[in-house]
C-alpha cells in the first residue's frame, strides 16, 4: 500500500510520528515477533477462565449493568458477536479515514501488549487491515468517551469479523464481507473475552490528540510568521520582542515564539527604516506586541498534552486486564478523563491564537490604525472593497471557536443503568478540536493573505527575508494589489499552503538564525 517505512507495533510504545505516519500516510505495520509470543501466553490464561465453573467479567458473564449474568459455554460465542453488533451503533457523517485508521492502529498497539488475553489471530486480522487500506466506516456521534470509544471502537471490530461497511483503499464503500474476501483476509470468529479486548479503550480520542498535536505544532510556527507580517506591514517594533526582556518572564513558549518573530524580523528592511531612537511605536497594540506572550501559552499548552499523550501511548487500555502475574483484574483505566482535559485545553488555546490573528489583520484593513495603508488595502478606495470580506471570514471562524472552546470534559450523562454514571465526553472533545484546527488554519491563511498585499503596497520598501519569502509563495497561489476579483479562491489556496506546512517551512529557511 505504501513505500513508506513499516511501523513496528508490540515491541515498544508508538511514537507520535508513527501514529501520523500510519493514519495520515498509510504506512504499514509490522507486528513483532516477541508480541505474538506474549499474546499466545495470555490467551492460555483465559482459555483457563473459561473452563472455570466460577464466572468471571468478560469471559463468561455479560457486559456493563449485566456483569453478574452467566454465560453458559454454549452461548459464549453468540455473546461475543452480540456485543460487537450492538455496540456498533455510531450515526451520524463518516469520520475521517485518518482518524478510523489511527484508531485501528493504537487498538493494534493495546492487543499486541499481551495483556488483553486475545488470540494472535486477532491481532494479525487488525494489522492486515490496517496493510489492505481496508478503513471501516466509523459514524461521527456515538462514543461518550467511557468505556473508552466504544461505538467507535465496535464498527472496527465489527469489519474485522467481516460484517458492516468499509471503504477499500480507494475509497470505494463495500460491505465489509468483500473487502475482506478481496484481501484474502478472513473474518474473525470471536471468542470469550475478546469482544470486550477490541472496543474498550480510548483510542478514537488519543488518535486524534496525536494529529492535533502534529497540526498544531506546523500552525503555531505559521501564527508567528503570521504576526511577523502583520508586525512588519503595520510599521510595528521587534524591540519588544527582545531575549533579555522576554527572560524576565521565562515562559517556555513565549520564548520560542520571541525567538521565532525575532528571526522572522531581524533582517527587514521596512522595520529598520524606522528603528532608531526616534521610533515612538514601543507600545502597539496589544494583538501586535503580545504575540509570543499568546503564542507561547498555546505553545505551553501543547507541551503539557504532549506529555499527556505519551503517557497514553505508553498504557494498555482494557477492562478487565490480565496482569503480568496472570490475574485478570476489573479497573478504571478505559475513562477518558485525561485525553478528555487537555483536547479541551488545546481548543481554548486554538481559539486564542486564532482570535488574536484575527485583529491583528483588523488593524491591518482599519486606516485609522494601519500607518499609511489603504482602506482594506483596496485598489480603488469607494470602488474596491479590498479584503474587507476576508476579515468578515476570519470573524465568523473565531466566533466559532469560541463556542468550540467550550470544555465537553465537564459534561456528563449517566448510561448503562446508571453502571456508567461519569463519562468524559473525550470523543466529543476531540471532533470539536479537529474543527477547531481547521479553523485556525483558515484564519492564519486570512492574516497572511492580507499581510502579502499589506507588505506590497509598502513598495518600494522591501519585506525581511523570511516575510518576503512567504509573500512570495502566497503569490505563487493568489495575485498581488488590484483591483477586486473572485477572493475565495485565493483564500483557499493560501489555506492549502498553510495546513500542508508549505509557510511555516519556507519562513524558517529564510529566516535569521
Amino acid at each position: 500500500m505504501s513505500e513508506l517505512t513499516p511501523v513496528l507495533v508490540g515491541a515498544a510504545p508508538l511514537a507520535p510520528a508513527d501514529v501520523v505516519a500510519v493514519a495520515r500516510h498509510g504506512a504499514p505495520v509490522v507486528i513483532a515477533p516477541e508480541a505474538l509470543a506474549r499474546v499466545a501466553e495470555t490467551r492460555a490464561v483465559i482459555d483457563g477462565l473459561a473452563a472455570d465453573p466460577h464466572p468471571h467479567y468478560g469471559v463468561s458473564t455479560g457486559f456493563g449493568a449485566l456483569a453478574t449474568t452467566f454465560i453458559a459455554p454454549d452461548r459464549r460465542l453468540q455473546l461475543q458477536a452480540s456485543l460487537i453488533r450492538s455496540h456498533a451503533a455510531g450515526t451520524g457523517a463518516e469520520v475521517e479515514a485518518e482518524v478510523v485508521r489511527g484508531l485501528q492502529l493504537l487498538r493494534l498497539q493495546t492487543l499486541a501488549s499481551g495483556r488483553t488475553g486475545v488470540r494472535p489471530v486477532v491481532v494479525e486480522t487488525y494489522a492486515a487491515l490496517l496493510n489492505a487500506g481496508i478503513v471501516p466506516v466509523v459514524r461521527e456521534y456515538g462514543s461518550l468517551g467511557c468505556s473508552g470509544d466504544l461505538a467507535p471502537l465496535a464498527h472496527i471490530a465489527l469489519a474485522a469479523m467481516g460484517e458492516g461497511e468499509v471503504r477499500t483503499a480507494d475509497g470505494a464503500l463495500v460491505a465489509a464481507s468483500d473487502a475482506l474476501r478481496s484481501a484474502g483476509i478472513t473474518p474473525v470468529t470471536l471468542v470469550e473475552k475478546e469482544g470486550l479486548a477490541l472496543i474498550n479503550g480510548t483510542d478514537g480520542m488519543l488518535g486524534m490528540l496525536v494529529l492535533a498535536l502534529h497540526d498544531l505544532d506546523e500552525l503555531l510556527l505559521t501564527a508567528d510568521i503570521a504576526a511577523a507580517m502583520s508586525i512588519e506591514s503595520q510599521l510595528g517594533t521587534d524591540a519588544v520582542f527582545a531575549a533579555d526582556l522576554m527572560a524576565l518572564r521565562p515562559q517556555a513558549g513565549q520564548g520560542v515564539s520571541a525567538a521565532n518573530l525575532r528571526a522572522f524580523l531581524g533582517d527587514s528592511p521596512i522595520v529598520h527604516s524606522h528603528k532608531g531612537p526616534e521610533d515612538g511605536r514601543v507600545q502597539d497594540a496589544y494583538s501586535l506586541r503580545c504575540s509570543p506572550q499568546v503564542h507561547g501559552a498555546a505553545r505551553d499548552t501543547a507541551g503539557y498534552a504532549a506529555t499527556i499523550a505519551g503517557r497514553e501511548l505508553a498504557s494498555v487500555i482494557d477492562n478487565p486486564v490480565i496482569t503480568v502475574d496472570g490475574r485478570i483484574e476489573s479497573n478504571g483505566n478505559f475513562h477518558g478523563a485525561p485525553v478528555a482535559a487537555v483536547l479541551d485545553f488545546l481548543a481554548i488555546s486554538v481559539a486564542d491564537v486564532a482570535s488574536v490573528s484575527e485583529r491583528r489583520t483588523d488593524r491591518a484593513l482599519d486606516p485609522a490604525r494601519n500607518h499609511g495603508l489603504p482602506p482594506f488595502l483596496a485598489d480603488e478606495v469607494g470602488v474596491d472593497s479590498g479584503l474587507m470580506i476576508a476579515q468578515y471570514a476570519a470573524a465568523g471562524i473565531v466566533s466559532e471557536l469560541k463556542r468550540l472552546a467550550v470544555p465537553a470534559s465537564v459534561d456528563s450523562i449517566p448510561s448503562s443503568a446508571m453502571q456508567e454514571d461519569h463519562v468524559s465526553m473525550g470523543w466529543a472533545a476531540a471532533r470539536k478540536l479537529r474543527r477547531a484546527i481547521d479553523g485556525l488554519g483558515r484564519v492564519l491563511a486570512i492574516e497572511i493573505l492580507t499581510g502579502a498585499r499589506a507588505l506590497d503596497l509598502r513598495a518600494p520598501l522591501q519585506a525581511g527575508p523570511a516575510t518576503g519569502a512567504v509573500r512570495d509563495l502566497v503569490r505563487t497561489v493568489a495575485a498581488g494589489p488590484g483591483p477586486d476579483r473572485f477572493l475565495s479562491p485565493d483564500m483557499e489556496a493560501v489555506t492549502a499552503l498553510v495546513q500542508s506546512g508549505a509557510v511555516g517551512r519556507i519562513a524558517k529557511e529564510h529566516a535569521n538564525d
